[in-house]
C-alpha cells in the first residue's frame, strides 16, 4: 500500500486540491445556504426562525409569479434552445465543404463575454433604432415593443438567451452525430429515405442518451437564469413579466436584506432541480443507459 500510494503521490495530491476546492466553493455555500434557511439574521443577530422564512416566501405572490415565469422561460428555451442546436448539427453534418468555417462561427457566440452579447441585443431591441424593427419597418410590417412589452419581453430574453449559449450545444451534438455508423445511414438510403427520415429513424435513436443529458442540463442552466432578464429588462421587465426565480432570490437578499428568505427560495429551488436529475437518473436506470 505504501508503495502503491508513494507511485501516486502526485495523482493523490491534485485529487485533494479538487477536493478542497468542492468543499470550499461548492459543498460549503451549499450547507450554509441549507442552514441559512432556516435562520433570521437582524442587525448581525442571527436566530433559528423555523419554518418562518418558507411560509414567508410561499405567501408572497411574487414567489407564485417568479415560478410561472421561469418555467415559461424554460418552456421556450426547450423549443428554441433545445431543438435549434441538434437542428443546426444536423445541417453542419451534411455540409462537405466550409464545415469547419461554420463551427468557429456557430461556437463565436460563447466567447463572446455575456455582458457584452446581452447588451448587443438590447440595441437591437430599442424600439426606436433597434436592428429588428428597422428590419420590419423596411419589410412594412408592425413594429414591436420587444422589451417593454408583457407579450414579448420573456420571449426577447429567451431569443438573446438562445444565440449566446447554443454554440456549446450544437458542437456536442455534431461530434455525436459524427460517431453514427455511416452503414446505418447507408442501409436506410437503400430503403429510399430522406433527410427526415434518416434523422428520425437513425440520428435520433443513436443519439438518445445525448439527448437527454443536454436536455437535463437545459433544464438546469434554465431554470437558474438571471443575467439576460436582469441586463435586458432590469430583472422584474413590464409588470414583472421577465421576474425569475433567481431574480427574486437576488431581490430578497440584496434589496430587501432579508438573506433567510433567499436562502430558503434558493433551497426551494435546489430541490425542485434534484427531482429533475432524480428523474433523469431514474430514467437512464431503467433504460439501462
Amino acid at each position: 500500500m505504501r508503495r502503491s500510494i508513494r507511485r501516486n503521490l502526485t495523482a493523490y495530491a491534485f485529487l485533494v486540491g479538487a477536493l478542497l476546492c468542492f468543499a470550499l466553493f461548492s459543498w460549503f455555500p451549499m450547507v450554509r445556504e441549507v442552514i441559512l434557511a432556516f435562520q433570521r439574521t437582524h442587525r448581525g443577530t442571527t436566530t433559528w426562525a423555523g419554518w418562518h422564512n418558507l411560509r414567508q416566501i410561499t405567501a408572497d405572490p411574487a414567489f407564485w409569479q417568479a415560478w410561472r415565469n421561469t418555467a415559461q422561460f424554460t418552456g421556450y428555451a426547450l423549443v428554441l434552445g433545445f431543438a435549434v442546436p441538434f437542428v443546426v448539427a444536423v445541417v453542419l453534418n451534411e455540409l462537405r465543404h466550409f464545415q469547419g468555417y461554420l463551427r468557429i462561427l456557430v461556437y463565436l457566440p460563447v466567447m463572446l463575454p455575456p455582458v457584452a452579447s446581452v447588451l448587443l441585443f438590447k440595441y437591437f431591441y430599442d424600439p426606436g433604432y433597434g436592428l429588428f424593427n428597422e428590419i420590419l419597418h423596411a419589410l412594412h410590417l408592425p413594429t414591436s415593443q420587444w422589451l417593454q412589452s408583457t407579450h414579448t419581453a420573456m420571449l426577447s430574453v429567451v431569443i438573446a438567451s438562445t444565440w449566446m449559449n447554443m454554440g456549446g450545444a450544437t458542437l456536442i451534438y455534431l461530434a455525436a452525430l459524427q460517431g453514427i455508423p455511416g452503414e446505418l445511414y447507408e442501409a436506410v438510403e437503400l430503403d429510399g429515405a430522406g433527410l427526415l427520415r434518416r434523422v428520425w429513424h437513425v440520428t435520433i435513436p443513436q443519439t438518445r442518451l445525448v439527448l437527454s443529458l443536454l436536455l437535463l442540463m437545459q433544464i438546469i442552466s434554465t431554470m437558474q437564469v438571471f443575467t439576460e432578464p436582469y441586463l435586458l429588462t432590469g430583472g422584474a421587465g413590464p409588470q414583472g413579466s421577465t421576474t425569475t426565480v433567481v431574480y427574486l432570490i437576488y431581490q430578497y437578499a440584496f434589496n430587501f436584506d432579508n438573506y433567510g428568505a433567499a436562502a430558503a427560495l434558493g433551497l426551494v429551488l435546489l430541490i425542485v432541480l434534484a427531482v429533475f436529475s432524480g428523474i433523469y437518473v431514474r430514467l437512464n436506470r431503467e433504460t439501462g443507459e
